[in-house]
């Protein structure tokens, strides 16, 4: 197989949760544009259905469904929707998540006098866990269910699941609330337990630790304020925050079998933060 058709996921179907906006908005296109065909689930049905057209009159194969991930029996549904619709399953982005609120300390440089630990409100912590974490387990364990049903229609088995974690996960970020670090720390050992369970199903599964992109965890700080986002360029060793376009190629060689050797590990794309905050 010539070196470029390893990254083909043509003829190939993809779930993307948390897929309207932000970096799963980038990994349904990174899919579509790669040829797959993409179920893009998302709370916010509204904003699934306007991109999912916009894919569609550019014409690429994307459909929209609603979707909460921290309810269990919607989750599974929409897994049976699309593998009923596209014969199973063989790529998952498992993306969705949320930040409840500022941490410790904010942009500004100030701390916030309801994002620390002794002032948090546990439904805060409630919300964020579920979603964050308890919804990565639901897509993940679904995603599964999905990959190790016999018969498929493209004849393939296996499948490749790619989990959005942080840099947040690895390191403390007190401009996030609380529980999204534990949350995204349990993210990424989850994907080491799991691409050792899934390895002889040859079900592949790998995290990607992103480090500062424009989007609209955090607040949306990065889109809503040039200040702060020019203090994040100047502490980007490779000189600017992401944007999400610049997502795609990590998502598409996790998808596809340009990554077929590789399992159970974590990819952070920082632009060098986790080396040093220092240029």
């Amino acid at each position: 197989m010539a070196i470029l058709d390893r990254f083909s996921v043509a003829g190939r179907s993809a779930l993307v949760t948390g897929g309207a906006s932000g970096l799963g908005l980038a990994y349904v296109e990174a899919m579509a544009e790669g040829g797959a065909a993409v179920t893009l689930s998302d709370i916010d049905l509204a904003g699934a259905e306007r991109e999912a057209q916009r894919l569609r009159d550019a014409g690429y194969d994307v459909r929209a469904v609603a979707l909460d991930v921290s309810d269990s029996d919607a989750v599974a549904r929409v897994f049976d929707d699309h593998a009923k619709a596209f014969g199973g399953l063989d790529i998952c982005f498992a993306n969705a998540g949320i930040d409840t609120g500022a941490g410790f300390w904010n942009p500004e440089g100030h701390r916030n006098p309801d994002g620390q630990v002794d002032t948090y409100d546990p439904k805060r912590w409630d919300k964020s866990i579920a979603v964050n974490l308890s919804g990565m387990f639901y897509t993940i364990s679904n995603a599964v269910r999905i990959m190790k049903q016999p018969g498929r229609a493209n004849g393939r088995t296996g499948g490749a699941i790619i989990a959005t974690a942080s840099n947040a996960g690895l390191v403390t970020e007190p401009i996030v609330g609380l529980p999204y670090m534990p949350a995204k720390a349990g993210i990424l050992h989850m994907v080491r337990a799991l691409g050792l369970e899934l390895a002889e199903f040859g079900i592949r599964i790998n995290a990607i630790a992103p480090g500062p992109f424009v989007t609209n965890i955090g607040g949306g700080w990065l889109k809503k304020d040039p200040t702060v986002r020019a203090a994040w360029d100047a502490i980007v060793p490779l000189g600017s925050v992401a944007e999400t376009e610049q997502m795609k190629p990590l998502a598409l060689m996790l998808a596809s079998d340009a990554s077929d050797y590789m399992t159970g590990a974590h990819v952070v794309i920082d632009g060098g933060m986790m080396l040093g905050r220092f240029k």
